[in-house]
């Protein structure tokens, strides 16, 4: 019982240290607040808002169809310019895309020949001109082979394909990025946080004094694990419910008390981790520098950026080995898919096993370099 005391008032010890550490709660409050923001809402991987124009030299029902087919949000109101003005209005900057009918478009069609439809596009908005092209080819297809089959210029295919996306119907982009966004400032704050404090104590040569009080290493290890882990579950859960939740309208299908769970849980790990690279690091600028060569890998491979299933196979054997695919795995089934701790229980074991690990080497390690 005394030494449970002894490592939660050296715990509060650290939080005390961290609010003086402008640089650490500035670094904190960022993480936890514009970060996410920015990076979910910063890179769309689908069109929004785009500026488009038609040229119609047709002026058939087909045509007009095809200038209406277009809607919010994804493009903004079409706009009918003069036929022959859209380069020159492209170059100005006024549209991303122009679309010119030429003249007896419908009729080329009714009579089965393949006339063709141009479509500018400023390609200098690199990302929105490659998506947007692919939107614009699928529009256009589908008014066209809808007019063709309601004039019967082809045969109704006798399938009618409806299709539907699981858990994210809208295929909101901002919503999957959010959370993909407070997971990776979790496992950065955390490593950085814990790593951080052990050097710090080590630079300023107060690791000696706290060895001179009765602590064993376990119990100064054990107090910068618990501290920083809980300002940052403190922080994600702040996060979630103002930022993601109540800023970018991000909807959560599951338990959030549940997903919290999976984050403490993680946090055991990923501050074992900190310890970790903090006893192997011989300065801050060595710990930074092993941070981005560990974490962003990890990152990289938890199924956030690219899926598992597009990994090698040998490759999607050894990220089983990562904490971080076993967190993102089971908060994306949480958050997305409304999944239970009957569904999620294997990670969290995965996780607490690798945490286990994990924190017996740091400790290990952190032994022998207080005892040399």
């Amino acid at each position: 019982m005394k030494r449970l005391s002894c490592i939660f008032w050296l715990g509060l010890k650290e939080m005390i240290s961290l609010r003086r550490d402008w640089v650490m709660m500035a670094l904190l409050v960022w993480s936890f607040t514009l970060a996410p923001v920015m990076e979910a809402t910063g890179v769309a991987s689908s069109v929004n808002n785009a500026s488009i124009a038609f040229e119609d030299e047709d002026n058939s029902p087909l045509s007009r169809a095809l200038s209406t087919a277009f809607f919010p949000p994804e493009f903004q109101a079409v706009a009918q310019i003069e036929p022959g003005t859209g380069a020159s209005r492209m170059d100005a900057g006024e549209y991303l895309f122009v679309i010119a009918v030429p003249p007896g478009f419908e009729r080329d069609v009714r009579a089965g020949r393949a006339p063709e439809v141009q479509v500018l596009i400023d390609a200098t908005a690199m990302e929105q001109a490659g998506i947007g092209a692919n939107y614009i080819t699928s529009i256009l297809g589908t008014e066209i082979g809808r007019f063709a089959a309601e004039a019967d210029l082809v045969d109704q295919s006798p399938v009618d394909l409806v299709l539907r996306s699981a858990f994210n119907p809208n295929r909101d982009t901002v919503r999957f990025a959010g959370i993909v966004a407070l997971i990776g400032q979790i496992m950065w704050l955390t490593t950085i946080l814990t790593g951080a404090a052990m050097i710090r104590e080590r630079e300023h040569g107060t690791i000696e004094h706290l060895l001179a009080m009765p602590l064993a290493p376990f119990d100064i290890a054990a107090a910068k694990i618990w501290a920083n882990a809980a300002v940052v579950l403190v922080a994600a859960g702040l996060c979630l419910s103002f930022v993601l939740q109540g800023g970018l309208g991000v909807t959560i299908a599951g338990s959030k008390v549940l997903f919290l769970f999976g984050t403490a849980l993680f946090l055991f790990t990923a501050t074992a981790l900190g310890v970790f690279l903090a006893t192997i690091s011989r300065s801050m600028a060595q710990f930074a520098l092993l941070v981005m060569l560990i974490i962003l890998p990890m990152l990289m491979l938890s199924g956030g950026e690219t899926p598992v299933q597009s990994q090698p196979a040998w490759l999607q054997s050894a990220t089983l080995l990562l904490p971080s695919r076993h967190y993102m795995s089971a908060s994306q089934a949480i958050v997305f898919k409304g999944a239970g701790f009957e569904d999620v229980w294997p990670e969290f074991f995965a996780m607490g096993l690798l945490g286990a690990a994990l924190l017996s080497i740091s400790l290990l390690l952190f032994r022998r370099s207080v005892a040399q």
